[in-house]
């Protein structure tokens, strides 16, 4: 039983392990509170922020003026995504984040940023949540707000 468990470990950590390099470069990282100091600025001066997490996360807790872009892990999350930024200039500043678990695991964040990159945007950023949205971003204050109605 133990062998089989040791094994099984084995293997989940050579899959994690052959993910490949990201597909952006680390520049490309962006620090929650680098994302928070620019969320003081003037809205124009803002970069674009898309939420490529399940629908569900981005109801219950998003990043203030966050637009909700479909999950990234979608077919019909990245043609969310790809309406959502349609109008923007391919020089536009995007920024992309997910937040639903560790983003080494993170399902939703990788097929976004490379159907961006296929489209041509060149400033592309991801909001760097290695834990998750809650304990990177909302349990620091960063600002958020919630779609959630409230009860009646």
């Amino acid at each position: 039983m133990r062998t089989r468990f040791v094994a099984a470990l084995f293997t989940i950590g050579l899959c994690l392990c052959q993910q490949g390099p990201e597909p952006w470069q680390p520049a490309a990282l962006l620090d929650p509170a680098a994302l928070a100091e620019s969320l003081k600025l003037p809205a124009s001066k803002q970069p674009h922020i898309s939420c490529v997490a399940f629908p569900v996360l981005y109801r219950a807790r998003h990043i203030a003026h966050a637009s909700f872009a479909g999950a990234g892990s979608k077919a019909e999350g990245i043609e969310a995504l790809k309406k959502a930024v349609a109008g923007l200039d391919k020089n536009s500043d995007i920024v992309l984040y997910c937040g639903c678990c560790p983003m080494d695991h993170c399902p939703n964040i990788r097929p976004a940023f490379r159907a961006l990159a296929e489209l041509g945007y060149t400033k592309v950023r991801v909001l760097n949540l290695p834990t998750n949205m809650h304990d990177d971003w909302s349990a620091r204050g960063y600002p958020t707000e919630s779609s959630l109605e409230a009860p009646k």
